[in-house]
């Protein structure tokens, strides 16, 4: 087993780096860094909707296949030799999933010289021009809480905002970033489904990945802690925090009450491990970044009671400020193992904005 203590070497040139903003209450600021085109067939021109597809409206059909009143833009590839459509979009667009491109299809975002073609495996031609047409999301569509940074055939990674469940726990009705992804998915197609792989708490935002078939999950479930090379957060507690860096061990066990209580000897409990770093503190606050070594329920916010710098917001583990009008808990980085690919993934968000607000503007 690899030894956990050694810090997390940076993903090799495989790695598929992935960076997204999570600044407050905007996601128009992410970028998302995906996958080069291994083709080398194809010609991409990306280009705001223009008149041809503002004509092409008289064409809706009955039924609603055709959305071109709400397309935004338009990407256009050349094809450089004979395939099949399914194919060539794979190619030209590596961080969409075949469902989500069959969905682009049966709604007639996808034009081939013009025309629209649903036909999955329309034979193409060199020299053949295939239009993929953005229709912009209905406000009632888009999803509460949550941005999604990247999507494949097998994963759907998400920045979470604060306050939002990743999934209900027993009888809960309320909305979730689990209920939202499967109508997300079930858009393209009535049969597809999202999976849990892992869970943050309520209050903690940032980064999360869910399967989006049964096999991806096991293979995430199955290895989680040998799969994950990295996880970051970033946490804003009470108080200056004097030891620039510093490792924590204990061992945690849940009552009744679902308190995680630590102890700093084994005791039947679970062990766990954060090491955490000051990035910058006043006598006031302290912003840390943290590297869990394990992933325990409440680790972080056990932990930082522990060293007696609870997480701010966090008053069910000791806090009592609350500067951010939320817990101050993010997870900043995630990296893994793609369950299919088996190369590893990296995802990258900003420290949000208010958690450097409460050292003044300068910051």
């Amino acid at each position: 087993m690899r030894n956990r203590n050694q810090p997390t070497k940076q993903p090799t040139k495989h790695t598929t780096k992935h960076t997204t903003s999570s600044t407050a209450k905007t996601s128009k600021n992410v970028t998302n860094s995906t996958m080069n085109s291994t083709s080398k067939n194809i010609t991409n021109s990306t280009m705001n909707s223009t008149s041809n597809s503002t004509s092409r409206k008289s064409s809706k059909k009955a039924g609603g296949a055709s959305l071109r009143s709400s397309v935004t833009k338009a990407s256009q590839y050349t094809v450089d030799q004979p395939t099949e459509l399914m194919e060539f979009l794979l190619l030209s667009m590596p961080n969409k999933g075949r469902n989500t491109i069959k969905g682009q299809l049966a709604r007639g975002q996808v034009l081939v010289n013009q025309k629209e073609t649903t036909q999955y495996n329309y034979p193409l031609k060199q020299g053949d021009v295939v239009t993929v047409e953005w229709v912009k999301a209905k406000e009632e569509d888009k999803p509460v809480g949550l941005k999604i940074v990247f999507e494949d055939e097998d994963i759907i990674v998400i920045n979470k905002e604060s306050g939002l469940l990743s999934i209900a726990g027993g009888e809960q009705k309320e909305l979730t970033a689990h209920k939202q992804l499967m109508e997300y998915v079930r858009r393209a197609h009535p049969n597809n489904r999202v999976f849990i792989v892992h869970r943050l708490d309520r209050d903690t935002s940032g980064l999360m990945v869910f399967a989006k078939n049964e096999k991806a999950k096991l293979t995430l479930q199955n290895n989680w802690q040998e799969a994950v090379l990295e996880r970051t957060y970033v946490a804003l507690v009470e108080r200056e925090v004097k030891k620039p860096e510093g490792k924590i061990v204990s061992w945690l066990t849940e009552s009744k009450t679902l308190m995680m209580y630590s102890s700093p000897k084994p005791n039947g409990g679970q062990e766990a491990i954060t090491h955490y770093k000051v990035v910058k503190a006043t006598k006031a606050y302290s912003l840390l970044e943290i590297h869990l070594e394990t992933g325990r329920k409440n680790q972080i916010r056990v932990h930082m009671q522990d060293i007696g710098h609870p997480v701010v917001g966090d008053k069910k583990y000791g806090s009592s400020t609350n500067p951010l009008g939320r817990m101050g808990l993010h997870a900043q980085v995630l990296v893994f193992i793609h369950p299919t690919t088996g190369q590893p993934v990296s995802f990258k968000t900003d420290i949000p904005g208010k958690f450097m607000g409460v050292f003044g503007k300068s910051n």
